[in-house]
């Protein structure tokens, strides 16, 4: 049996993706969480030296993404069809830039810079925002299944509506006026163990 450990802080952050895949399998898996200590004493022990760090069986797997694509192609939520699995990355590479937008404002949020939060809310997020959700729309106005692709859910789903959870955190308001948005993260956070998951895991804004 494939033994599973995924490393990461005490915060849903860049992991929670991969911890939902798992729970969405139903394949079990050790949950190490490390406080900013415990990181940095074991910082330079890391592949890339950083975390998340996936351990297959003694293999170091880095990077969220990786991490995440990976679990998703392994346990079926990825894209039913070589030409369902392109659209996923492309959803996520989509996402990957919508976050670059709102970088200043999520670290802002965060603490990690010295920038105002709710100046960055005008300057980048509500733009960003604007343009993504638009986009995000007009896939979920054309899909059989009410998630991204319609073959069902897949990591792309899980990425963007986690990520949306914590915008929501901060900013309660994010998708008001987004109906269809609405509708689609509740139809996420409802499915069918992922809901299991959210009602157990620890609460933590980020």
């Amino acid at each position: 049996m494939v033994h599973y450990k995924l490393t990461y802080f005490l915060s849903r952050g860049l992991a929670d993706v991969s911890r939902q895949l798992f729970h969405l399998a139903g394949v079990e898996f050790e949950d190490e969480r490390l406080n900013r200590d415990q990181f940095l004493e074991r910082k330079d022990t890391f592949p890339f030296k950083q975390v998340p760090v996936l351990t297959v069986d003694g293999l170091e797997i880095p990077q969220s993404m990786a991490i995440a694509r990976y679990l998703a192609r392994k346990f079926g939520f990825s894209g039913a069809t070589p030409e369902e699995q392109a659209m996923v990355d492309a959803f996520v590479d989509q996402f990957k830039d919508f976050y670059s937008e709102i970088h200043d404002y999520f670290y802002a949020k965060l603490g990690i810079n010295q920038l105002d939060g709710d100046e960055q809310k005008t300057k980048v997020l509500i733009p960003a925002r604007d343009k993504f959700l638009a986009l995000l729309v007009s896939f979920l106005k054309k899909s059989k299944s009410g998630f991204l692709v319609d073959s069902g859910l897949t990591f792309a789903d899980l990425i963007i509506i986690d990520n949306m959870t914590t915008l929501i955190n901060w900013q309660p308001e994010y998708a008001d006026g987004y109906p269809e948005i609405l509708a689609w993260r509740d139809r996420v956070m409802n499915y069918p163990k992922l809901k299991e998951w959210i009602e157990k895991r620890p609460v933590t804004m980020a």
